[in-house]
């Protein structure tokens, strides 16, 4: 005798090679006939025709139309003082991940530079003047400790005014208020 624990016992014993029903499968199985496999294709038959437009209410917003306001730029840093020029180098890949004299983790991909006297957290504007372009990086670390250079700026930095391929550039050096 088979027994399963989901019924009564009496309703699903095995008698005389009989196979075990419960009384939830034979209500379902009138249902699961009726469904011939005709039907079930034509459920997911293409439609032949379009579909009809969708009607708007009167006073509805179209939002396929509706364009949001752009969001304001973040005004641009302004000058407190000029720190003068000199010659700019980079660093990247073999510093990644190290820690900075502020302590926190160096990201060659972040806009930030080495100084030997400003702040941390000082913002300063970065300008090559053979090219026109600009980059604005914070102060986390100490350097650089090469005679003639005056700031060691991020990779990521350092490819934003074009200096890459060259290693260094003269730039110009501008302190800028938050």
């Amino acid at each position: 005798m088979l027994l399963f624990a989901s019924a009564p016992s009496s309703t699903l014993a095995q008698q005389d090679g009989a196979p075990l029903q419960s009384p939830q499968t034979t209500q379902q199985q009138p249902q699961a006939a009726s469904l011939s496999a005709a039907s079930f294709d034509a459920q997911f038959a293409p439609y032949n025709t379009a579909p009809s437009p969708i009607t708007v209410a009167p006073g509805a917003v179209d939002l396929t139309s509706f364009e949001p306001p752009a969001e304001p730029k973040p005004p641009e840093p302004r000058s407190i003082r000029n720190l003068g020029s000199g010659i700019a180098s980079y660093y990247g890949r073999r510093f990644n991940g190290r820690l900075t004299a502020n302590g926190e983790r160096f990201n060659m991909r972040a806009m930030t530079a080495a100084h030997k006297t400003l702040p941390f957290g000082s913002l300063v504007r970065v300008t090559n003047p053979r090219n026109g372009r600009a980059v604005t990086v914070r102060i986390n670390d100490r350097g650089p400790f090469v005679k003639g250079r005056v700031i060691d700026l991020s990779r990521a930095a350092a490819e934003e005014i074009g200096m890459i391929s060259r290693g260094h550039a003269r730039v110009d050096l501008e302190l800028v208020a938050r």
